[in-house]
């Protein structure tokens, strides 16, 4: 089995333009998405998948492998299932650029739901962490998602999922932590799909695998990631560099 881990890098970003390139500990941010992703030793090869030339040379500058998009793209998925359907690889990683600090044992976790899915029931995996936080769960940016009894995935949503009608005491609460691994044909489905209402009104691309029907393995994990979106996240990276 074939295992990739690709990077999806835009340029732009609406709250924190340019992110990906700022300097965090004498290298880029995203070099050191990039060094940290292939230092796992968990992927045959990884990539960098951009629409920018200036973190396409990044990464090449640094021997390391980028491909350019042809397309503009909507989501993360639409930027990689372009970028791999040529290439002779069974399962899929998307690894988020702005997270450098990779928590090996949460990947490894991953890619065993696809060693161990004989069957082939698994169409994607992710990842989510349990939080009880108020002010936590009730943020529209932290993303919910609620499962099935054997972890798939049943709904994601900005909302308060379960809502708590009547108070009841430990009642569980998952965030959505935004790494996935893709068997390549989900990935290409996902390509060809258009988006529908669900999507379209969460604003969440996992929602298009659920409403065609794709089934979702969720992975819990205790790993609390440091994704770099405004310069303030910048500076506590550095200090942990």
């Amino acid at each position: 089995m074939k295992i990739i881990a690709v990077i999806p890098a835009r340029y732009a970003s609406s709250r924190f333009p340019a992110k990906l390139m700022q300097d965090l500990g004498g290298k880029t941010v995203i070099t050191r998405t990039y060094q940290a992703t292939i230092a796992t030793k968990l992927f045959d090869e990884v990539f960098v998948v951009t629409d920018s030339e200036i973190i396409f040379n990044e990464i090449i500058s640094n021997n390391g492998k980028a491909i350019m998009s042809i397309k503009q793209h909507e989501s993360g998925s639409d930027r990689i299932a372009e970028a791999i359907q040529n290439l002779d690889v069974d399962i899929i990683v998307n690894v988020q650029g702005d997270e450098p600090f990779i928590d090996e044992i949460s990947l490894k976790n991953l890619l065993e739901t696809f060693k161990n899915d004989n069957s082939k029931k698994i169409d994607l995996a992710s990842l989510m962490r349990e939080i009880s936080d108020d002010d936590e769960i009730n943020n529209p940016n932290n993303v919910k998602v609620v499962v099935d009894q054997n972890n798939f995935a049943l709904y994601f949503s900005r909302s308060t999922i379960p809502y708590n009608r009547d108070k009841i005491a430990g009642v569980i609460y998952y965030q959505h932590v935004g790494i996935y691994a893709f068997r390549k044909q989900a990935l290409l489905d996902f390509y060809l799909l258009p988006m529908k209402s669900l999507e379209a009104t969460e604003k969440l691309e996992q929602l298009r695998y659920l409403e065609f029907g794709k089934r979702i393995k969720m992975v819990e994990t205790k790993h609390v990631g440091i994704g770099i979106d405004t310069p303030e996240d910048l500076e506590k990276a550095r200090k942990m560099v």
